[in-house]
């Protein structure tokens, strides 16, 4: 939202797949479009064609998504001396303040922009950096010849990121990683959490909690593997073994055969912008009192949603994961095991007072840094202090980038 006297910022965005597509990166690249037009500015989506390579891009975008997700992005990248002009001739129909890119690094490549303007980038993880992680060696390489190519990625991400005048990473993880791998100035690096994917549903009680009562697990998730459904699911059986009353609610996925059980419950798909649904997914969160996804991720916007409920989150200690231990939940080392995570809830349920207070941490994190209008009333400061340096009479010769 433009403060009285200010102008507004007219700002182009550029990402590869439409920010009107809210299944794309996890809805991310929609709620940072949003939240830009909310609180930033005017902004214009640009272009996603690839200009001649229209017909390849397609096709790319027919193949399996195993073959896809990787494919699109490198072919992108080599291709984009042939991309960036449609990105260039987009520009110079208006004259922006800002060209803020999410996600897609390949997106600013080769790009000659047509005239003075401050550059935004924000996304979860780079290629390299995720590749080289714990989280990425997590899942392996499928093209095992990649690695011919990595100096090249590299490469293009570190002169990317070198040139834009501000990287805007959700996670302290990526910002030290960044500074470190590509050289990047503190000044440029910052870090600016991202929010929770739903509207915010106000603090709440909570359910009541002890080792006599009913409790309720909660795992979210369209990849029973990737999002450690075996590690929760192993969690609540060694739960009920200890004779507790343990539940598993899944969401977004069907658990195997193997797991199905009495104790737990299954939504394989909500659509939230279906009241019915919506209203489902609220109680499952509302009603649960731990979201156990030990999963091996760069960030997480189920934890986002987890706070926004005053819902404890017990995770892994990987990537970028926006859990803080005893703030809004508890980060166990990579190689934890179910009695590891057990052991932790069983304590809670011991302890109701220290669990409320837990509660009330973590709707206190939601309320303060892992909110949508908090990003985008930090992003509006940045942004308008560095158009306000490239504007000041003092300026010399403008700058170009490529």
């Amino acid at each position: 939202m433009t403060e009285p006297g200010q102008t507004e910022l007219n700002i182009a965005y550029l990402c590869d797949f439409d920010p009107g597509d809210r299944h794309s990166y996890s809805g991310g690249n929609t709620r940072i479009f949003e939240t830009l037009q909310t609180h930033v500015g005017r902004v214009t989506p640009l272009p996603i064609s690839w200009g001649l390579a229209e017909p390849l891009r397609k096709a790319v975008l027919a193949a399996p998504e195993t073959l896809s997700i990787r494919a699109r992005w490198r072919m992108h990248l080599a291709l984009a001396r042939v991309i960036a002009p449609q990105i260039k001739a987009a520009l110079r129909k208006d004259r922006f303040d800002v060209l803020f890119c999410a996600y897609s690094f390949h997106s600013l490549s080769r790009l000659n922009l047509p005239y003075p303007m401050v550059t935004a980038y924000s996304s979860d993880a780079t290629p390299t950096i995720y590749k080289q992680s714990e989280v990425g060696q997590s899942f392996g390489s499928h093209f095992k010849p990649s690695r011919l190519i990595d100096p090249m990625i590299e490469a293009a991400e570190a002169r990317v990121f070198r040139q834009v005048d501000l990287a805007l990473w959700p996670s302290d993880w990526l910002r030290d990683a960044t500074i470190g791998r590509y050289g990047l100035s503190p000044q440029k690096a910052l870090t600016v959490p991202w929010g929770a994917n739903v509207p915010d549903p106000g603090p709440a009680e909570g359910p009541p909690i002890g080792p006599h009562l009913p409790l309720n697990i909660l795992l979210v998730g369209r990849d029973w593997a990737a999002k450690g459904g075996w590690l929760t699911a192993e969690t609540v059986s060694q739960l009920r073994r200890d004779g507790i009353d343990a539940h598993l609610t899944v969401i977004g996925c069907r658990p195997p055969n193997e797991v199905m059980a009495d104790w737990v419950h299954v939504y394989p798909h909500l659509d939230k912008s279906k009241p019915q649904d919506m209203q489902i997914f609220q109680d499952c969160f509302r009603h649960a009192h731990f979201l156990v996804m030990p999963s091996m991720e760069s960030y997480g916007f189920a934890f986002c949603e987890a706070s926004a409920y005053g819902l404890p989150s017990l995770c892994l200690k990987a990537g970028g994961v926006p859990v803080w231990d005893r703030e809004n939940g508890y980060a166990l080392p990579i190689g934890s095991k179910a009695s590891d995570f057990a052991s932790l809830i069983e304590n809670h349920l011991s302890e109701p007072d220290r669990y409320r207070a837990l509660r009330l941490s973590a709707r206190a994190i939601y309320e303060d840094r892992l909110n949508w209008p908090a990003w985008g009333r930090r992003v509006q400061t940045l942004l308008r202090d560095r158009v306000n340096v490239l504007n000041a009479p003092s300026r010399a010769e403008p700058r170009r980038t490529s």
